[in-house]
């Protein structure tokens, strides 16, 4: 195994410097203490022989019982210390596996906060976020799964209605099929922004613009839709100064979704306010409007995907709740952020860009 190998291959290395340490010493007690020992025996008037070959024999004696403890002991403590050390290395192996068999529950304890602990606490949050990623796409199966089945049932239910002569074809039964089938491909345009929401780190086109500019852009292209509702729409811009770092289509789609979710829960006659604020992270571009029943347990929610608050967001408002989601990749991807708040009566669900890249 890889652990056992690099195990091996420390209390090598230990043991080589050990060894050629010991050689060292060995040729130095040879050459240069055995040579001074008999300087002094000759200067003494000693005779030198006998005298050396016993003390040369005492060294390498002792010299060798002391380099046996010596391997020895530093086996052991090498072995012990590498093992701690390469305990996490070993169970991360074994997560993986686990991880590669879908099993993500696995963590590696933290027993010290050096390199190999944090080693372990970034391979845990790794781990996190794989088991985030998996469950979320679990998730966003069944939840797709859910939202085409109730247009796929109602069409064929008029069909087969339609085959056994139960129901006769008329412009409305048609008209009805239509509209399951505009809301099937608004679903599915919906779920490919929102793919392309995710992708959207590796396909950034950022150019220096102005946001402002972008969200006037947008409200224009629905001005029709707000005043068919009575809608009153304000804006200040004053503090969107300079220019700011985006890919202007993905910065419109962001807009467009976000003006066509205060149009859809905006109540007739009531007013939608857009305003910019600097912050220390940047410029906050913040869509306020009538809360409409959405409640403070909802905000922290409402940019999940396929999420409807039971009130404001229910179905019959439109879409499949996947706006805000699309809005919080895209943001992200610039490196912003995006929230929500109730104040006032209003719910205020804002973005922030950097202003740098």
């Amino acid at each position: 195994m890889l652990t056992q190998s690099l195990l091996g291959k420390l209390l090598g290395i230990n043991i080589l410097i050990i060894g050629f340490v010991i050689l060292i010493v060995w040729v130095a007690v040879d050459y240069l203490a055995a040579g001074y020992f008999m300087t002094l025996m000759e200067k003494y008037k000693i005779h030198p022989t006998s005298s050396h070959q016993m003390f040369v024999s005492a060294v390498h004696r002792y010299l060798i019982w002391a380099s046996l403890g010596a391997v020895l002991l530093a086996a052991v403590l090498s072995f012990l210390l590498m093992r701690r050390v390469l305990g996490p290395l070993r169970q991360m192996t074994e997560i993986t596996r686990k991880i590669s068999a879908g099993d993500y529950s696995g963590k590696v304890p933290m027993a010290s906060r050096d390199e190999v602990g944090q080693l372990a606490a970034a391979f845990n949050r790794m781990a996190e976020g794989l088991q985030r990623i998996e469950q979320l796409r679990k998730t966003m199966v069944i939840d797709v799964a859910h939202e085409l089945r109730t247009p796929l049932t109602n069409i064929r239910g008029y069909l087969e209605a339609i085959g056994d002569g139960v129901v006769h074809p008329s412009k409305e039964t048609f008209d009805l099929l239509q509209e399951e089938t505009l809301r099937l491909g608004r679903l599915v345009e919906d779920i490919l922004n929102l793919a392309k929401a995710d992708a959207a780190r590796m396909d950034l086109r950022k150019i220096n613009l102005q946001v402002s500019r972008t969200i006037l852009q947008g409200l224009e292209a629905f001005r029709p839709q707000f005043s068919a509702k009575e809608i009153k729409v304000t804006t200040d811009f004053s503090e969107d100064a300079a220019p700011l770092p985006a890919d202007p289509e993905k910065l419109g789609q962001v807009v467009t979704n976000l003006l066509q979710n205060a149009w859809q829960y905006t109540p007739q006659g009531e007013t939608v306010r857009i305003f910019a604020r600097r912050t220390s992270e940047g410029v906050r571009f913040t869509f306020a409007n009538p809360g409409g029943g959405l409640s403070q347990k909802d905000l922290p929610l409402i940019f999940e995907r396929f999420y409807r608050g039971e009130k404001s967001r229910s179905r019959e408002h439109g879409g499949a709740g996947i706006g805000l989601a699309i809005v919080t990749g895209l943001i992200e991807a610039h490196g912003g952020r995006v929230g929500a708040e109730l104040s006032d009566g209003e719910v205020r669900i804002w973005f922030s860009l950097p202003t740098t890249p």
